[in-house]
């Protein structure tokens, strides 16, 4: 097993110019962290409750302006509402996160940040200050602040290619459909639990 880890550095290292073993393992985002995340149009979440039965969750997220870089060890995003509230659930159980940015253009890499994330709910401590970095946009009903312990390149050599076509409105549309009123029903509705019935928003009643 040790034999073959300089072979495939050095593999790695031919096919993709831009890869540095040194930076493979960090707990600060570098400048080149920072450009790369800035190119990409979605992001994963994986979090996981702590029982052994319960359901791991893996979520895609999108919308420009609802990612931002805090600072060298911490990220925040924008949790729109939803049908689930599994992230925030988890995070609210045991804060182990992890998000994944893949290049579908250009240069093949795979960007992950495993850390620590809790939920700021409007009105608690914290929330106005993170609001600032984003745009205002309808059905906000937390930002998912993430401290990282580990940030690590991959290879993504078996990532497709995808062609980027645009943002879909969906959600935009559907939330002023709704209203404000309508939205927080919803949310009143459908993320009070988790599916392994842990404790979801704070602002909703089980």
């Amino acid at each position: 097993m040790g034999s073959d880890a300089p072979r495939a550095v050095g593999f790695r290292s031919i096919l993709y110019p831009a890869y540095n073993p040194a930076m493979a393992d960090r707990n600060t985002l570098t400048d080149r962290d920072r450009a790369f995340i800035a190119k990409q149009r979605m992001f994963f979440v994986a979090t996981a409750p702590l029982s052994g039965d319960g359901l791991v969750n893996l979520s895609p997220k999108g919308l420009d302006g609802t990612f931002a870089v805090i600072d060298d060890c911490t990220v925040a995003y924008l949790d729109l509402v939803g049908s689930g509230v599994e992230t925030l659930a988890h995070l609210r159980e045991n804060g182990r996160v992890c998000l994944m940015f893949n290049a579908f253009e250009g240069p093949p890499n795979i960007l992950r940040i495993q850390g620590r994330g809790e939920a700021i709910e409007p009105g608690q401590d914290g929330f106005d200050e993170l609001a600032a970095n984003f745009p205002e946009l309808p059905g906000v009903r937390s930002i998912i602040k993430v401290t990282a312990d580990r940030i690590a390149d991959s290879c993504g050599f078996g990532v497709p290619f995808y062609e980027y076509k645009g943002q879909r409105d969906d959600l935009q549309r559907w939330c002023e459909k709704k209203g404000p009123d309508g939205v927080a029903q919803y949310m009143q509705k459908k993320n009070a639990k988790s599916l392994d019935g842990l404790p979801g928003l704070r602002s909703a009643k089980a």
